[in-house]
């Protein structure tokens, strides 16, 4: 196997910065982000202002084919070292197994960037094996939510930031594992708070982007756990009035996860917080959290609520239901969890 082939993006953004370029780059895979990342990079900064004119030539896999692909690959730099070739929407590009006939013996004075995106090559086919053999193939994988607190905490410390688990917590609850709006809106916040605050908080959350750090999924969670009727109602009122940020659905999902990881809680026999943060994937900050949640909900109980929770999903999909609002039966089913 090629030693370049499966780098993760951090390595080929590494090598990149250190000025040591491959011929060939074919980024895929479902995740945007870390495609456009690499992209993005060489695109600004292999070439200088003045060699950009002759030497860089972006194009559109809808508007193109293979063959005007290869034909500009093999092109040679005009007073430079290295021309770049972008393909952007290569997934839309025509014929393009025809690639091996340029990928097979690539130009050194070429950097050919294939930006392939939302789907993988097939790997039986022989351009997949030429690119690993004679480039950089590089698979972007969508990260399962419970692994984007960790990068988020990477992001902002490549930044000079940090962030608390809550805080964290609470921008993947509302963006799920959408990497790029993260970073979007994390960019934004850094530059509206303050210079000298490098610790983000739910605060900085609520006033800057827009959720709520007192009502939302995580803050009906813990009122749930801890019985506090009062303030499960405050939430639930306020998601029946503003149902375009906490759709039902949404709620119903994450309290399914939530009363799932307190059945597994229950089955974990080494209830050690490390052990518990693993195997439940949370962050440890959150283990005791879950403990309490635990002690009031004993496994009967947890099942009885995921139970419930799929019939109201049911309920809110019009199965049963034909008139209740959503917001009525947040509240119904928030009820009969509680009592």
């Amino acid at each position: 196997m090629h030693k370049y082939f499966y780098m993760n993006a951090h390595d080929i953004l590494a090598d990149l910065k250190n000025k040591k370029y491959r011929s060939i780059y074919f980024l895929t895979g479902e995740e945007p982000y870390f495609i456009d990342l690499i992209a993005n990079y060489i695109l600004e900064n292999v070439l200088s202002e003045s060699e950009k004119s002759f030497n860089q030539t972006v194009l559109y896999g809808k508007d193109t084919d293979a063959v005007t692909v290869v034909n500009a690959a093999r092109r040679f730099p005009m007073m430079a070292e290295y021309q770049v070739v972008m393909v952007k929407e290569a997934q839309n590009l025509k014929n393009i197994d025809e690639l091996i006939h340029y990928t097979e013996k690539p130009l050194k004075s070429t950097i050919l960037v294939i930006n392939h995106k939302y789907k993988k090559l097939d790997k039986r086919k022989k351009l997949y094996k030429s690119i690993q053999q004679n480039g950089v193939l590089f698979e972007s994988n969508k990260l399962y939510e419970d692994k984007v607190p960790a990068w988020i905490d990477t992001f902002l410390k490549s930044k000079g930031y940090t962030i608390e688990p809550k805080a964290g917590l609470l921008l993947v609850e509302f963006l799920g594992n959408d990497l790029g709006k993260i970073a979007n809106e994390l960019e934004k916040l850094i530059i509206t708070i303050p210079p000298e605050v490098k610790k983000i908080t739910p605060l900085h959350i609520e006033q800057n982007i827009g959720i709520s750090k007192d009502y939302n999924n995580l803050e009906l969670q813990k009122a749930m756990t801890e019985n506090n009727w009062l303030k499960a109602c405050q939430i639930v009122d306020y998601f029946s009035k503003n149902t375009k940020n906490n759709p039902f659905i949404l709620t119903v999902t994450s309290l399914y996860f939530y009363f799932s990881k307190i059945l597994l809680y229950h089955f974990t026999a080494d209830k050690s917080p490390r052990n518990i943060a693993a195997v439940l994937k949370i962050n440890p900050y959150f283990v005791n959290d879950y403990k309490k949640a635990a002690q009031r909900y004993i496994p009967k109980k947890a099942v009885q609520v995921i139970s419930l929770l799929r019939e109201y999903d049911l309920k809110s999909k019009g199965v049963g239901n034909t008139s209740t609002p959503d917001g009525d039966l947040l509240k119904e089913l928030i009820y009969k969890i509680m009592h």
